[in-house]
């Protein structure tokens, strides 16, 4: 008999995991990772840890499967907090729920599944595994969009290597959510109808600037507007020499100065903003709200423009460096000068879209058919062949 090790997190989704696996004859351990101690930070009742906790034993007694607590919140305040810390005092915005999967889920949690004894780790993942079986009897292994599209949530593992795939189970990446909640209903599972989790990974819902001032302190500086008749916009596009640096061109994100607005508040911290936001500027008095364009944490300066459509929020192109390139799947990694039409997004839910990639020595171009709203330095870009996601690399 198989065993496997289900990351029990007290929700519905890993509950009906583990009750799929029993029945198809697996032996099943439940695993639930504590990772986060400091509930200050924490937005009352959205997803507390010892609730989760609770609710994952309960399940466990349910479908008589054993069940212990694992405490890795030394690992993850090293690999995904100060990371975050670093990122965001370098005016980056990173993903904490990809580096959760990689970091944490993946590796640690891994081993510790593979030290009990197990043939795999499963999670209650939307997304589906492929096995492609080579002549030689070797086999590659797909990360595959789950069933349920509203759900998908194959973006979250783009990082995931053919190892980590390889002893990965994804149980619940062929159904749709009211089928995940009617299984579990009809086996009265505690989760059953209990709310989807929110925010941080492990962490739940927080107040994001309480929780970067644990070591980010607060500096007060101005918030520019920056017109959309700015002439940064209106350049003329010179002629090049040749494609890499046509895209070297499209990917250069604007550098604005003081000059180009005027000031229309005060912030606590350029370093608690990302592209694209919208809440927290609190300036009024314009026509349309504000976004944030861009942030500038040397000089402590956010630069705004008004409305969605402002021309400061969009790009065409964007770059990963070499050492930021990940591909799942290692055989259809590009060769220099190598192309290749794929379908990607920026951030999870948004909709694919049509890109090609090019492969240069210091790493990858990945250009838009059409401009991206808010390409944010430090998140995760992640392409597909159809529904496989083939490769992922952090935006530079």
């Amino acid at each position: 008999m198989k065993k496997v090790v289900v990351g029990l997190s007290g929700g519905v989704d890993s509950s009906v995991t583990a009750y799929l696996l029993q029945q198809k004859g697996y032996e099943v351990i439940g695993l639930f990772m504590k990772n986060w101690h400091d509930d200050s930070v924490t937005i009352s009742n959205e997803c507390p840890w010892l609730e989760d906790s609770n609710d994952a034993l309960i399940v466990a007694e349910k479908l008589g499967i054993p069940f212990q607590t694992v405490d890795l919140s030394e690992q993850y305040q090293e690999r995904i907090v100060d990371y975050m810390f670093k990122e965001y005092e370098k005016g980056r915005t990173p993903n904490p729920d990809v580096l959760c999967n990689r970091e944490i889920k993946f590796d640690v949690f891994m081993k510790i599944a593979l030290e009990l004894g197990a043939d795999y780790v499963a999670t209650g993942h939307y997304c589906r595994k492929g096995v492609i079986v080579h002549e030689d009897g070797s086999e590659t292994y797909q990360l595959l969009a789950g069933a349920d599209d509203n759900k998908d949530q194959s973006y979250f593992l783009c990082q995931l290597s053919q190892e980590q795939l390889a002893k990965t189970l994804f149980p619940v990446g062929e159904l749709l959510k009211p089928e995940v909640r009617k299984i579990a209903a009809e086996n009265d599972l505690i989760t059953a109808d209990k709310k989807d989790s929110q925010g941080l990974c492990f962490i739940g819902k927080v107040r994001l600037p309480d929780f970067l001032q644990q070591k980010l302190k607060p500096k007060k500086g101005v918030i520019v507007e920056v017109p959309a008749l700015n002439e940064l916009y209106h350049q003329t596009v010179p002629s090049f020499a040749g494609k890499e640096e046509e895209l070297a061109f499209y990917a250069e994100k604007p550098t604005y100065q003081l000059c180009d607005g005027k000031v229309v508040g005060e912030h606590q911290g350029a370093h608690y903003f990302t592209k694209g936001q919208r809440k927290g500027l609190d300036v009024g008095g314009t026509k349309e709200p504000l976004f944030v364009i861009e942030t500038d944490v040397a000089e402590n300066v956010i630069y705004t423009g008004q409305g969605k459509s402002h021309p400061g929020l969009y790009r065409r192109t964007l770059f990963v460096g070499n050492d930021e390139l990940h591909w799942v799947r290692k055989d259809l990694a590009l060769d220099i000068d190598e192309t290749m039409e794929v379908m990607a997004r920026i951030r999870y839910r948004q909709p694919l879209q049509k890109a090609t990639l090019y492969k240069v020595n210091g790493g990858l171009y990945v250009d838009f058919e059409e401009k991206q709203s808010a390409i944010t330095e430090g998140q995760f870009v992640a392409w597909y062949i159809k529904d496989e996601l083939i490769g992922s690399g952090v935006i530079s």
